[in-house]
């Protein structure tokens, strides 16, 4: 069972030795061992995360690790949110047990060679397409959080529901002994999924982005009362291009499972809407259940 939440200031490991010798005090002990990882700039969202791993294990760890290899050049990772005090703060409030958050060159020293890639299936399509370099690089620090932490099972948010996907598929082909396990995206009262990177949107923007979870919303109806989902895609799409979303990278209907796209006719149960775009200077993914 997890332990009572205290209110005292949040361990921090930096390294992984530290991270390890945490972690074998309470195997030692017989507790069961759950891992978050995270980028940081925490919000209600990752907490639940911590609340399902309090759930699910008599520990929590939570990492705090801006990956520099799933960013492209021209992306945003100087400008990507950080803000350790205020994260910690919030993770011990939360009944973390544990921040490990460690440098780059303690994540990569020099010299360092090796990559990981799911490198067919569930990792091609969608952001495998927008965005090529990116499961690469999460599917290397997450495999590396995974063997430095040694976990019992770790947690990851189905908001980016790819991704959760990519990572089962890792942690199966490389027989990590780790349970990977997805919680609810959280969502703000207008269906907005949470992110850290809406705090980018500009309060114009964030008006217009209430667009996306509303189309989210039409495109699961229609589907459900048998909608085709080429019509359904080409509605969503020609509505955020209304709402004033600038680039659509995607919106797709795929299976759940396997994200291979689906034929014509109904679509079956276990299906989910998948939508990639841009507003302003701010990209936004979501995908809800059919």
């Amino acid at each position: 069972m997890p332990r009572a939440m205290t209110n005292g200031p949040l361990p921090v490991a930096r390294t992984v030795a530290e991270l390890r010798a945490v972690v074998a005090g309470w195997r030692a002990a017989g507790e069961r061992v759950a891992m978050i990882p995270t980028m940081g700039a925490l919000h209600a969202g990752h907490l639940s995360l911590i609340a399902l791993g309090r759930q699910k294990a008599d520990r929590t760890v939570a990492s705090i690790f801006v990956n520099p290899a799933q960013f492209a050049p021209h992306e945003d990772f100087d400008a990507y949110p950080r803000g350790e005090a205020e994260d910690a703060a919030k993770l011990a409030d939360a009944g973390c047990d544990l921040l490990f958050a460690p440098g780059a060159r303690e994540m990569y020293p020099e010299g360092f060679a090796t990559a990981v890639n799911v490198a067919t299936g569930v990792s091609e399509p969608l952001e495998g397409v927008s965005r090529p370099h990116f499961f690469g690089g999460v599917a290397t620090v997450v495999a590396k959080l995974l063997i430095q932490c040694g976990p019992d099972v770790a947690i990851f948010g189905e908001k980016d529901y790819q991704q959760l996907l990519v990572i089962r598929r890792m942690a199966r082909d490389l027989d990590l002994p780790v349970e990977i396990v997805g919680g609810p995206t959280t969502r703000e009262a207008d269906g907005l999924a949470l992110s850290s990177r809406n705090a980018y949107l500009t309060a114009e923007d964030r008006k217009a982005a209430t667009a996306l979870p509303a189309a989210m919303r039409y495109a699961v109806a229609a589907l459900r009362d048998g909608g085709e989902a080429a019509d359904v895609e080409g509605a969503v799409r020609a509505s955020l291009i209304g709402a004033g979303f600038r680039q659509i990278d995607y919106v797709e209907i795929r299976d759940g499972a396997t994200l291979a796209r689906l034929g014509p006719g109904p679509v079956s149960p276990g299906a989910r809407v998948f939508v990639a775009a841009w507003l302003g200077r701010t990209r936004l993914i979501d995908n809800w259940a059919v």
